[in-house]
């Protein structure tokens, strides 16, 4: 992979779905599709809207460990992120991922005691394409 930033910022950015991976109180991994990502600064951090009250915001407060995953379905590839989660609750980083149309998860809105950030932070990751993968390190 040339331009890891790149291929891999590409893939994210055209996901439909996310796969996001947490562990469980007896050491199993919980997998759950999600929306994309409301935002994301390279392929460091990446940022989720999810409710405070969700079984995973409870794994993340418990065990930071988590794992994301992006495909391209067309192409057959994909890119899965290794890193912690941290869960943000301040109304500036809610503010920040807010979209119009939120309402209809928060009805309360931005202020919502529902409403959370998920922030993931990757440290590495493995690409898979034509059959064949590769590991990285994030910096």
């Amino acid at each position: 992979m040339r331009d890891a930033e790149k291929t891999i910022g590409n893939i994210i950015d055209k996901s439909t779905v996310s796969i996001i991976s947490s562990v469980d109180e007896d050491g199993f991994p919980n997998s759950k599709a999600m929306l994309p990502p409301r935002k994301r600064e390279e392929i460091k951090n990446i940022f989720f809207t999810t409710n405070t009250s969700s079984m995973r915001v409870k794994q993340y407060s418990e065990n930071p460990k988590a794992c994301i995953y992006f495909f391209d379905k067309r192409f057959f590839r994909g890119v899965m992120l290794k890193g912690t989660m941290k869960i943000l609750k301040d109304q500036k980083t809610k503010e920040m991922i807010w979209q119009d149309g939120d309402e209809m998860y928060y009805p309360e809105g931005i202020a919502d005691p529902d409403y959370c950030v998920l922030k993931f932070t990757a440290t590495s990751g493995r690409y898979y394409s034509n059959f064949k993968s590769e590991d990285f390190e994030i910096k």
